[in-house]
């Protein structure tokens, strides 16, 4: 058993708020629970209170870092420092250059939804391949100066490759715990590689973070899911430097995957505090997009208003939102509903046709990001969004995290007795072609490839 870590000692410049009673807090428990109601915490920062900020100058200071070499200048998230828990005079984080990720034009799918103004933030493109790197970077580096030795996490496989990967850059040890078999070998091998303690339990995701739950309570093992609250404040580094890029001119819509629902937490926290603080005048709307196989956000808003979870027992081969229990359901209902967003769920085929429409722009992702481009069809038709608007697509995951989706899809494995859907997910298969190892064979297919 690792050693007792050392108490953590109170924050100058910020604290731990209750979402649920506001009880306020300068330290928190190691399940980052509420002692008062047991609900989840989120970080506020008090000295903001009534505050703005001189936007000129913080947009200068942060454009200007871009061009340094210093190391917390390196990271896309670090370089947006100002609106983080602060670091500890000289103390460096545990960074990989996280963040600043590209934004791509999607000119393809822009003709297929008709929306000229159609961009991808593209989150995959982060050090281990996935959104979670600009979260843990956080996370991690507040373990570590909390004395902890061991970390350890529950997930659907991003989480698991992220929380390795930092831990090992940091000098921590690492303990994965995962549903067995419910989880992309592709990601799995980053935590292996990564020198991660893995778990593979007969569980789904949502067990795995039940016992996680216990073990922080029980072990001095620091938690770093999105539970996690410094995890959710690094995450929301997303949305400040998608704003950099558009030059502080926030777009229409934003849509995010929704499985725990942590990234659509960050990246509405961070556009309320935007405003707060002045260097934003209006907000996106932020739209949350679940599979239909694990949707409980969706059931709990239409269901029950968004007053009380609708759990559900997941499954979607979009595995990195095959989360039935999402522990940040209250924080996503109250960022969609502040900013006026919406809720929408689509099928396993529409994924599927959506993630081969993005891969055709020459960028690619994994099955969950492509529930956004997806769901992006559905708000169109319900003229939530109307085409003249800008829309950014959040992708969370790299194409390579679940390369046995992308195979079988083009070798026609997936949905093969859908005879409905038949035609129009042909038009979108790639499969390799087996010939002869002659010029005429290689020419004749070139040939039939030009015709199509």
């Amino acid at each position: 058993m690792p050693p007792t870590a050392k108490p953590e000692a109170p924050h100058p410049d910020f604290c731990f708020r209750c979402i649920a009673c506001g009880c306020l807090s300068d330290v928190a428990s190691q399940d980052f629970r509420c002692a008062n109601c047991a609900d989840l915490l989120e970080i506020t920062y008090p000295q903001w209170s009534g505050k703005g900020v001189d936007g000129r100058l913080a947009r200068e200071t942060w454009f200007g870092r871009r061009v340094s070499r210093e190391a917390l200048d390196l990271s896309g998230v670090w370089r947006y420092r100002e609106l983080l828990p602060a670091l500890a005079k000289d103390e460096q984080p545990i960074t990989l250059r996280e963040g600043n990720t590209p934004v791509y034009e999607l000119p393809q799918c822009a003709r297929i939804t008709g929306v000229p103004r159609l961009f991808a933030k593209h989150q995959g493109m982060n050090p281990t391949g996935s959104f979670k790197d600009t979260g843990m970077t956080v996370a991690a580096t507040f373990a570590r100066r909390a004395g902890f030795r061991w970390v350890a996490c529950a997930s659907t496989g991003n989480t698991s490759a992220s929380m390795a990967a930092y831990a090992a850059r940091g000098g921590l040890r690492s303990l994965v715990l995962v549903p067995e078999g419910k989880i992309s070998w592709s990601k799995l091998s980053q935590a292996l590689d990564y020198g991660a303690v893995t778990c593979q339990l007969r569980t789904d995701f949502d067990g795995c973070l039940r016992l996680l739950q216990e073990l922080v309570r029980s072990a001095p093992v620091y938690q770093l899911n999105s539970i996690n609250p410094f995890r959710l404040e690094g995450q929301k580094t997303l949305a400040i430097e998608l704003l950099e890029h558009f030059d502080w001119q926030p777009p229409d819509h934003i849509i995010v995957p929704g499985g725990n629902l942590g990234n659509s937490s960050a990246i509405g926290k961070a556009l309320l505090e935007m405003r707060e603080l002045g260097l934003i005048s209006r907000l996106p709307k932020l739209s949350v997009i679940q599979a239909e196989g694990a949707n409980a956000l969706l059931r709990s808003i239409r269901e029950a208003d968004g007053k009380r979870l609708i759990s559900v027992q997941a499954e979607t081969r979009a595995t990195a939102i095959r989360i039935g229990n999402p522990a940040s359901w209250k924080k996503a209902v109250h960022v969609i509903e502040a900013t006026g967003g919406a809720c929408e769920q689509v099928s396993e085929i529409e994924i599927a046709q959506a993630k081969a429409e993005i891969g055709a722009e020459g960028i690619g992702c994994e099955p969950a990001s492509a529930v956004t481009l997806a769901g992006l069809k559905k708000l169109l038709q319900q003229k939530f969004v109307k085409p003249d608007e800008s829309v950014v697509l959040v992708l969370t995951g790299n194409l390579l995290k679940d390369p046995d989706f992308t195979i079988e899809f083009h070798q026609g494995g997936l949905f093969k007795d859908s005879a409905e859907h038949a035609a129009s997910l042909n038009r979108l298969r790639r499969p390799p072609i087996v010939l002869d190892a002659s010029l005429d064979a290689v020419i004749k297919t070139l040939e039939q490839a030009e015709k199509s």
